[in-house]
């Protein structure tokens, strides 16, 4: 591993740790990823997010709830209807590092197998 020209930081305790894997373990669902992408564009209530997602009543209840605890979502009672919004828009800026990483691994990965396939082919 290349060496880092950073100066070397202090690990951090597992007390300041076990928030930031709680935060990563509610984003580790797909359907709260549906529900976050849906909220993109703006807030949305529960029949509407339901419909986007083609999630059924209960299960999505548990999942906005999980996201409204994690404070990535707020919610906001208006009159019968609950709407849910985003509350930190930071959230897609990690959303995007993650998936434009993993995009790049995968096309690695599809490089290293084009090169295989080819010397295979070549080798018959």
């Amino acid at each position: 591993m290349p060496k880092s020209s950073h100066r070397k930081k202090t690990p951090k305790p597992p007390e300041y740790l076990a928030p930031v894997a709680d935060y990563f373990k509610v984003l580790s669902e797909i359907s709260r990823l549906q529900i976050l992408s849906c909220l993109r564009e703006g807030a949305m209530n529960v029949s509407e997010i339901g419909e986007a997602t083609g999630l059924g009543q209960a299960n999505l209840s548990k999942h906005l709830k999980m996201l409204t605890e994690a404070e990535i979502l707020s919610r906001q009672p208006q009159g019968v209807a609950v709407y849910y919004e985003i509350k930190d828009p930071m959230i897609f800026e990690l959303c995007e590092l993650v998936c434009d990483r993993l995009y790049e691994r995968m096309q690695q990965k599809a490089e290293k197998f084009k090169r295989l396939s080819a010397l295979s082919s070549f080798a018959k």
